[in-house]
């Protein structure tokens, strides 16, 4: 079985630069981590791998991500974690992409690596929350789809198993592999790096490609093959300080009945 997981490196802290002119997040590099979203991702084809290993069946992982150079740390990272192999899409073409073009691009990195059975994504991306990643993947590979996986129940030769969340509540879904799967924080907690895994992520080959090596299409990429592009930016501006509601329930009531009257 061959699974593809894709990560993406966001801002460690909440505090981000946003370009004044592509009103984009500036990513230097010097302080991202794996998406958390995208972390259990990676957990969960791990564990899958080791139940078909003692089943006597061999799992290939690769791990996929598009960014800066510099995003070459976190795929080592998880290769010291277990993955197999990685493969990083840099490229100054791909800078700017919106959720469309960032598709295009994975999906021609997809193809490089060979067609999965399975593709695991993180729900969401921290710093973007769009929620949109997964979904297109599975569109442009012709693929099914289930979102929010909260647990992995059984993956066999043809189908997957999971619980998936969704309005009506969680339920027990079954997909036919080949499929996508958009992964919630809650399915699982990314295991620590062994010794042996870290040493051996620092002599691993992170295959690193640009937009012509992997035959992604120039004006489906980047800044300008993005067909949505944010127009402004801006930090909310602070609220007025709140009112203290004293006194018993009924003074309490009667306070607040005549705040929410100013406020209408």
């Amino acid at each position: 079985m061959h699974i593809v997981v894709c990560v993406k490196a966001v801002p460690a802290s909440t505090e981000v630069k946003m370009d004044p002119v592509t009103n984009t997040i500036v990513r230097d590099g010097g302080d991202a981590v794996v998406n958390p979203f995208d972390a259990t991702a990676l957990e969960l084809a791990l564990r899958l791998r080791e139940k078909r290993r003692a089943a006597g069946e061999d799992t290939r992982i690769s791990v996929l991500s598009m960014g800066i150079p510099a995003t070459e740390r976190l795929l080592r990272d998880c290769i010291a974690r277990g993955a197999t192999d990685a493969l990083l899409l840099s490229d100054r073409a791909f800078a700017g992409a919106d959720t469309l073009a960032t598709t295009h691009a994975l999906t021609c990195g997809i193809r490089e690596l060979g067609m999965p059975d399975l593709v695991l994504c993180g729900k969401m991306a921290v710093d973007g929350d769009t929620a949109q990643i997964g979904p297109e993947l599975a569109g442009a590979l012709d693929m099914a789809c289930v979102t929010d996986v909260r647990a992995l129940v059984a993956c066999e030769h043809d189908a997957v198993t999971v619980y998936a969340g969704g309005d009506a509540g969680v339920s027990l879904i079954e997909a036919t592999l080949p499929c996508v799967l958009t992964v919630a924080k809650e399915a699982a907690t990314l295991r620590m790096p062994s010794i042996a895994g870290v040493l051996a992520a620092e002599h691993a080959a992170v295959d690193v490609r640009g937009a012509a090596e992997v035959g992604a299409d120039a004006a489906r990429i980047g800044l300008s093959g993005s067909p949505t592009q944010v127009v402004r930016s801006f930090v909310p501006e602070q609220q007025a300080a709140g009112v203290e509601v004293s006194g018993d329930t009924t003074a309490q009531a009667k306070q607040l009945v005549r705040i929410i009257e100013e406020v209408a």
